[in-house]
């Protein structure tokens, strides 16, 4: 893949952690010849304003996503299940963040 022929560059999928504690974002995509330069790339587009204490990149071919079209017969095992629902759990007042 020719460095200088930016069409020919991969689409990367951007993720931001804003702060310790917290999930990595979906931020946005760009296209980067390679990792680092995905990285360094993302730190100056999504985080110009000390928004992030972690970025994330994933070569959007790697994505692999359910079909929304789909979703009744993915989740539909789960909904006779209800102690999997999260309702039947206290959490204490110092957990944030779930």
């Amino acid at each position: 893949m020719s460095n200088t022929n930016k069409s020919e560059w991969p689409l990367w999928e951007v993720f931001i952690r804003s702060k310790a504690g917290l999930d990595h974002k979906h931020a946005g995509s760009l296209h980067a010849a390679d990792a680092q330069m995905a990285i360094e790339n993302a730190r100056d587009v999504y985080t110009r304003r000390m928004e992030g204490v972690s970025i994330w990149v994933v070569e959007s071919k790697n994505i692999h996503a359910s079909d929304p079209d789909e979703s009744d017969s993915l989740y539909d095992p789960a909904n006779d299940k209800i102690y999997r629902h999260p309702t039947f759990y206290n959490l204490p007042d110092e957990v944030k963040y779930m």
